[in-house]
């Protein structure tokens, strides 16, 4: 029998976070949406206009026995400038920013010490500044969000590469 856990992370726009996991094993669905913020059921058009507090985040549901956490999180690391304190690429402000959401201890334990390893690799000229925080209620997004790299492949792929995160991801993901 399996077991699932979930996982959530802020890496900017949530179109080009559902692709990198969807193509891992083990992982049972992605969920594109929003977290963290002070009110209930945001739209896209509230958490763009910076006045929820909430940041488009993607949630996992996950077989752990088969993709552990930390792959997910070594992952996560890969698609994301852990650097830019401002949002992720071409997407500015708070909704923007990155972040991961524990579940429980064992996921914040996981998460602290990837990102102190990160800090200590020296990969990077700037601080690691991704957030860190316990997981709260997570929102879908709208179903026009929804696997949006399957439904609209062009506009997808032109948005992947002219936001700068696919040339950044080209740099950065097998810089040691």
């Amino acid at each position: 029998m399996s077991r699932v856990e979930k996982a959530t992370f802020a890496g900017g726009c949530f179109w080009c976070m559902v692709k990198p996991f969807d193509e891992q094993p083990g992982i049972l669905s992605i969920v594109s949406g929003y977290t963290g913020g002070h009110t209930e059921n945001p739209t896209y058009k509230e958490v763009c206009s910076e006045t929820t507090g909430h940041r488009e985040a993607v949630q996992i549901e996950f077989d752990p026995d088969i993709y552990p956490y930390e792959k997910l999180v070594e992952l996560f690391w890969t698609q994301i400038d852990p650097t830019d304190a401002g949002g992720q690429f071409f997407d500015r402000g708070e909704s923007y920013k990155t972040a991961i959401y524990y579940h429980n201890e064992e996921q914040k334990k996981t998460a602290l010490e990837s990102r102190k390893k990160l800090e200590e690799s020296n990969k990077f000229r700037a601080p690691i500044v991704t957030d860190i925080f316990q997981a709260s209620t997570f929102y879908p997004a709208e179903q026009e969000h929804q696997d949006y790299y399957k439904k609209h492949p062009v506009r997808y792929n032109a948005y992947f590469r002219g936001s700068g995160r696919k040339r950044w991801i080209e740099q950065y993901s097998n810089k040691e």
